[in-house]
């Protein structure tokens, strides 16, 4: 019997894990993307996110800017590792820098394997950059990963390239997200008599946030007997002794408010319980995007049994079949079209989304998926 080159790594490798330089490792989607119950020893290892170059740190991530996008982190640590995968931060080099790194990658024979995240950087509101890194990452991957088939259907359009569809894995952790939809789902006899909740939020006003869908959005609950439009938004935005100070916005949001055309919460960053609970609260969460790709908090929404009504730009529609698309114009949003979006999600029965135990078997498929792959790299298949 022959022996492929597969089991071939396996049996020379004899059960060591695979080391990955995952860039970066510290972040919620690629930690669940290990095996929830991997039983003995570990297949995938994927290394600690190094201290950031020059020992700079973000306020909201250890890991950025990433020490190992750089061709000396790669010299200097070709023994340590057998592969490398980036999912993101790779915005903090240049198109030469990521250059350097593929050529040294090759050189000391590395495989590349890249899951495009996002099309369209969301934090940035020219495009130019972003499009310039991609066009040296997914050449350069030895293995292209996307979310959804949309994504996967843009990137072969514009680069010829094939890429591997695999979802997006849970964001809301199993003990919460079974207890949460557990609960929903008992009271769910008496929600029909509560005022449904349709929530907004426009965390720190990064660039891709449509403030513009606000009015159409109050126009549309004010058309709905029993809803009620909720408003968030962090708190420096609002705060008169903040840099990031919108006097403009501050006194829209506060007169409507008073007005009673929506509530507002005003609030610091989220911690993952207070997230997961701020999403349980909604009937229907709103996506105030005007560009992007894929999208986390749409799977933390789902996870706890909350509807997403989202943008037609990118591929949100794409990660999960309850999504409600509405139409964004040259103008903005068409009103008529998330109208028709929310009112379609608020008659659905029951709750939308995996529930823990199929979100488990998920992400035992995901973690098992990647292993695949990178074996089939290293493997020279």
């Amino acid at each position: 019997m022959s022996i492929t080159k597969e089991e071939s790594l396996s049996s020379t490798r004899a059960g060591a894990p695979v080391r990955v330089a995952s860039v970066p490792a510290n972040q919620i989607y690629i930690r669940h993307l290990e095996h929830p119950n991997p039983g003995g020893a570990r297949e995938v290892l994927r290394l600690p996110d190094p201290r950031p170059a020059g020992g700079v740190r973000s306020v909201q991530s250890r890991w950025w800017p990433p020490a190992m996008l750089s061709p000396e982190w790669v010299r200097a640590n070709r023994h340590a590792f057998d592969l490398m995968h980036i999912h993101f931060g790779f915005d903090a080099a240049d198109p030469a820098e990521l250059r350097g790194l593929a050529a040294e990658l090759r050189r000391f024979g590395k495989p590349l394997v890249y899951t495009v995240h996002d099309l369209v950087n969301p934090h940035q509101p020219d495009p130019g950059a972003h499009r310039e890194r991609l066009e040296v990452l997914i050449p350069a991957a030895d293995k292209l990963i996307t979310l959804t088939p949309g994504a996967a259907r843009e990137i072969h359009a514009r680069w010829g390239a094939e890429a591997q569809v695999l979802p997006h894995p849970h964001v809301v952790d199993f003990a919460s997200m079974d207890r949460i939809r557990s609960s929903r789902t008992r009271t769910a006899p008496s929600r029909p008599r509560a005022p449904k909740r349709i929530g907004v939020h426009f965390k720190g006003l990064r660039p891709n946030m449509d403030q513009g869908i606000l009015d159409p959005l109050a126009r549309i609950v004010a058309r709905l007997p029993g809803t009620v439009l909720q408003v968030n938004i962090h708190a420096q935005p609002l705060d008169a002794h903040s840099p990031e100070y919108q006097p403009a916005l501050a006194r829209k949001l506060r007169a409507g408010a008073a007005e009673g055309l929506w509530e507002l919460q005003a609030h610091e960053y989220f911690s993952e319980p207070e997230l997961f609970t701020y999403l349980a609260s909604l009937d229907l969460c709103v996506l105030p995007y005007r560009f992007g790709t894929h999208s986390g908090w749409l799977e933390a929404a789902l996870d706890v049994g909350t509807h997403v009504a989202a943008p037609d730009c990118g591929h949100y529609a794409d990660q999960h079949p309850s999504i409600a698309e509405f139409r964004r114009g040259a103008g903005g949003v068409e009103e008529d079209s998330l109208l028709e979006a929310v009112e379609g999600l608020l008659r659905r029965p029951g709750l939308p989304g995996l529930d823990a135990s199929a979100r488990l078997a998920q992400r035992r498929d995901l973690a098992a998926a990647h292993r695949r792959i990178y074996a089939r790299l290293l493997a020279g298949s």
